[in-house]
């Protein structure tokens, strides 16, 4: 049997941390005294990244990744960032990359819609 050590903090709802302590420690890396300056720069770091990514996101207009719009939204973001870049074949690879990855997008959100009228078809035949 083997026993899994785990950090000696309790979280703030009374519960242990879960997570491993350092070697030659009680505690783990976020709670370990010895690291508390770096905990917290991690932290405030993370902060820093959270609120420039949604800054980022709402200047550009940018949802996620999870829809047809989504996608189809960063690739109209790439296309104009690269467009104002310098005319040279590195530009144009990403050109055509980009034009590649946009008619795939085109083919699969074609084919949802096509998807969605014959699954709405089926059902309104089915329910006569």
């Amino acid at each position: 049997m083997v026993v899994r050590r785990q950090c000696a903090a309790l979280g703030p709802t009374g519960r242990p941390c879960r997570a491993a302590p350092l070697k030659d420690s009680r505690y783990c890396w976020v709670h370990s005294p010895e690291r508390a300056k770096e905990a917290q720069e991690a932290r405030r770091l993370g902060g820093l990244r959270r609120r420039r990514e949604s800054a980022i996101s709402s200047a550009f207009l940018f949802g996620s990744l999870t829809s047809v719009a989504g996608i189809r939204r960063i690739l109209e973001i790439a296309v104009v960032d690269t467009l104002a870049l310098d005319n040279d074949v590195a530009r144009n690879r990403v050109l055509g990359s980009l034009a590649q990855a946009a008619m795939g997008l085109l083919e699969k959100g074609e084919m949802e819609e096509r998807l969605t009228a014959l699954e709405q078809t089926v059902q309104e035949q089915t329910q006569k």
